[in-house]
C-alpha cells in the first residue's frame, strides 16, 4: 500500500498541466480505437503507437497490443 507522502507527490504530478495533456491524448487514442471497432472496454489491451512517439496522434500510429508489450518497450 503506497504511503501518504507517495499519494500526495503522485497527486502533484499528475496535476500537471503536461501530465494531463499525455493522459487526455491517451485517452483519445483509446477512444478512437474503440470507435473504430479495434478496442473493446475491458479488453486488457493498450493503444500502442507505431513509431513510438506518444504525441503523434494520427490513426495511422495507433496499433493494439498487449498490456506487457506496450510497457515493456525501453523509452
Amino acid at each position: 500500500m503506497a504511503t501518504e507522502a507517495r499519494r500526495r507527490a503522485q497527486a502533484k504530478y499528475n496535476s500537471k498541466p503536461e501530465q494531463k495533456k499525455r493522459r487526455a491524448m491517451r485517452n483519445k487514442a483509446r477512444r478512437e480505437m474503440i470507435k473504430a471497432g479495434k478496442a473493446r472496454k475491458g479488453d486488457g489491451k493498450d493503444v500502442g503507437h507505431v513509431n513510438g512517439n506518444p504525441m503523434d496522434d494520427r490513426k495511422s500510429n495507433y496499433r493494439m497490443e498487449s498490456k506487457a508489450h506496450n510497457r515493456s518497450i525501453k523509452r
